[in-house]
């Protein structure tokens, strides 16, 4: 079936939802979507949802979620980068600076929490001692470093579903992973297995199709060599009951 066919399904579905569910404004998420580049194939890391979540289960997915109103006050190793932040402005509602960080820090803070993996970076002077989420960074004697992010796609979740998010999908590097954390995947854990898979292959077949529209975004860019900020970012949401494609400005 095609990208649009997915589409398609997917809006008469949401349309028939509409039907039982009362408006609710999108919450802000971000999702991130870690590339190994050293095979001539890209892999993107993918991690398989426990069957008895609520939130679709047994489905592949990327690691993310909701941002934490405290994921802006947290230190950075760097800040987010000028054209990184210039993208995360685009678009409307307007948004702050502070929230676009957050919406990076997000990013990151979620894929920790899901996977294990860290993107961190020493601090040049004594480390702040985080807690909750961030602990393991404390642990290692990093902090959080989102100046190797990359804006893919911004999506919002279609009118009628129980939740909504207003989802930034950022990209990185697999080198970028400075600390692991053991224990994290294991059979009663919301994700229970990490698999590295190439782009095109067979479990990313079963992604939700807007997860899909915005992995084919990511290959298209990878296609053309060195990721840049100064690529489109397209913006998937629905209008009339149709997904419509817009480019971020």
């Amino acid at each position: 079936m095609t990208d649009a066919a997915n589409a398609s399904t997917e809006a008469k579905k949401e349309e028939k939802e509409a039907d039982h569910h009362p408006y609710r404004r999108p919450v802000d998420a971000a999702t991130l979507i870690l590339v190994d580049r050293t095979a001539s194939i890209p892999k993107v890391l993918v991690g398989k949802r426990h069957d008895k979540v609520v939130f679709m289960p047994g489905k592949f997915v990327f690691p993310g979620g909701r941002v934490d109103k405290s994921d802006n006050r947290v230190p950075v190793a760097a800040p987010i980068p000028q054209a990184l932040e210039g993208n995360l402005l685009k678009g409307s509602p307007k948004i702050s600076a502070s929230r676009a960080k957050s919406l990076a820090v997000a990013a990151i803070r979620e894929a920790c929490e899901e996977t294990g993996l860290c993107l961190g970076r020493k601090s040049s002077g004594a480390t702040p001692k985080l807690e909750g989420a961030w602990k393991p960074f404390t642990e290692a004697g990093l902090l959080p470093d989102p100046s190797g992010l990359f804006l893919i796609a911004r999506a919002i979740t279609p009118p009628g579903r129980v939740r909504r998010f207003d989802t930034r999908f950022f990209t990185a590097d697999a080198s970028a992973i400075t600390h692991r954390v053991e224990g994290v995947i294991h059979p009663d854990a919301e994700l229970i297995e990490l698999v590295w898979v190439e782009i095109g292959s067979k479990p990313l077949a079963d992604l939700h199709p807007m997860t899909k529209n915005v992995l084919g975004e990511l290959e298209r860019r990878l296609a053309t060599g060195p990721l840049k900020h100064d690529a489109p970012v397209p913006f998937f949401h629905f209008y009339g009951g149709k997904m419509q494609k817009d480019v971020l400005a």
